[in-house]
């Protein structure tokens, strides 16, 4: 009599901006591999199209926002199961009018269980009056595991030709896809018959937030643009790398910076390696500063207009803050003499305590595979969906994907073919073993996990011993 085996549920890890997210979700993805987990990993839209077809499993979801709703019920009509990170919880901007944006009733109920980066994060998600219950693990995210002293060194191939492809350079992230989103239409507002109305990146916002948040993107992202070619001729020794946001477009920029020499618009790569080479980083609001204060390199946040309400703080905070471009000047100048150093690496982690799970230890990736153990995915998959609920998924993903393809075959849409390369450019994989084998070394794991690609965009991590 044949026995039945056990099967793990398969970790399925979704990746919306490959340069953000997609060698973090490959860390997690290994951990998950290396304990016998099934994995697949992926451009999201692609991996979603894969959903309906797929064996019952565990679905790490990125967001909770009202947009999600209907995909997140048909992922659970089809037999899986959601968790979530919110990948932007870390920084935010404070009212009250992140709930609406953020999160929504819908999307809350069809999550399981949640990872929180920290524990504000943790809580954040308890004052949400849509949270249902379901369990908070706080276990940090697999971004910061990167940062570690131990992991960091797998870009250290990349940061030396970073330093010899630019030199001493001064690093200028940015953050405006609120008014200048790699698709025009994806902007908070949008011109209406009846003056303006709220994008649908902004959906839950109220126009008069949604607005003023727009006003006060502009004006930084204009003062943002007379400043750079300011600094180009103050310190002409020094190059400047401008990386707009993964979402942001980098045309206005390099219109801008066409005739700068020393200046170099550049959308390309995990940031860690840039961060890593840079001698500062100039920004406002954004996550790469509470990474580069992780990796002790300076940062400066340029704050030519300040909002309680809608700057994102904690970044800025961790950051020398200037507030004019003279200031600017100055304080970049103390920065590359050597006047002005990194703050304290000891007085920042106690201001990081409360926002980030703890940096030592298991990695993030180690404890959120710990939850999905506890919860039983290592012995058993979720049960199949049946019945009308199991109808409503099939015929429901039959139609969402019908439509997605018909958009992404739409060259310039939101969810066409040159946004979706922008945002996730095509690895092969053998790219993706590389970057396995730069972990492996590293941790001294991983050495038997092997890439393999199932579709377009769409890969599984196997252990070559279970193969």
């Amino acid at each position: 009599m044949m026995r039945f085996r056990p099967r793990p549920a398969t970790l399925i890890l979704p990746v919306e901006n490959q340069v953000r997210e997609f060698d973090a979700k490959l860390l997690l993805g290994c951990v998950a591999a290396e304990r016998g987990y099934p994995v697949l990993i992926g451009s999201q839209p692609y991996v979603f199209r894969s959903l309906p077809h797929l064996p019952p499993g565990v679905v790490l979801a990125k967001s909770m926002r009202a947009v999600n709703g209907m995909t997140y019920s048909l992922i659970r009509a089809s037999g899986h199961d959601l968790v979530a990170c919110d990948e932007e919880a870390l920084v935010r901007f404070d009212s009250p009018e992140y709930f609406a944006w953020r999160y929504s009733q819908r999307s809350f109920r069809a999550i399981t269980r949640f990872f929180a980066w920290g524990e504000d994060d943790a809580a954040m998600f308890t004052r949400y009056d849509g949270y249902t219950g379901a369990p908070i693990h706080v276990t940090g995210n697999p971004r910061m595991d990167l940062l570690r002293p131990d992991l960091r060194a797998i870009f250290d191939d990349e940061v030396t030709a970073l330093r010899r492809r630019f030199g001493r350079f001064v690093l200028v992230n940015t953050n405006f896809s609120f008014v200048n989103h790699f698709t025009p239409g994806q902007n908070l507002v949008l011109p209406a018959a009846a003056g303006v109305r709220v994008g649908r990146s902004g959906r839950g916002l109220s126009v008069e937030f949604a607005t003023g948040m727009a006003a006060h993107q502009e004006t930084i992202f204009a003062a943002f643009r007379r400043a750079l070619p300011r600094l180009a001729a103050a310190f002409p020794r020094t190059t400047f790398v401008l990386r707009p946001h993964p979402s942001e477009s980098k045309a206005p920029w390099s219109a801008l910076l066409a005739g700068q020499p020393t200046v170099h618009v550049v959308q390309e790569g995990n940031v860690v390696p840039w961060l890593m080479a840079s001698q500062c980083v100039v920004h406002n609001g954004c996550t790469t500063a509470v990474e580069a204060n992780l990796l002790g390199t300076p940062t400066i946040a340029f704050m030519p207009i300040t909002a309680q309400r809608f700057d994102y703080h904690l970044p800025n905070s961790l950051s020398l803050r200037v507030h004019d471009e003279d200031a600017l000047e100055a304080m970049l100048d103390d920065v590359l003499q050597g006047r002005r150093m990194a703050p304290d690496a000891a007085r920042q982690a106690r201001r990081l305590q409360h926002h980030l799970a703890p940096l030592d230890g298991p990695l993030a990736a180690d404890r959120i595979v710990d939850a999905l153990d506890a919860a039983g995915y290592r012995q058993h998959s979720p049960r199949p969906a049946t019945g009308p609920r199991a109808l409503y998924g099939q015929l429901g993903f039959a139609l969402r994907n019908q439509i997605h393809a018909w958009k992404m075959a739409r060259r310039h849409h939101r969810l066409g073919s040159t946004a979706h390369a922008h945002h996730f450019p095509t690895l092969a994989p053998p790219d993706i073993d590389r970057r396995v084998r730069a972990m492996a070394q590293r941790l001294d794991r991983f050495g038997d996990i092997a890439c393999v690609q199932l579709s377009q965009h769409v890969f599984a991590l196997t252990r070559l011993s279970q193969a």
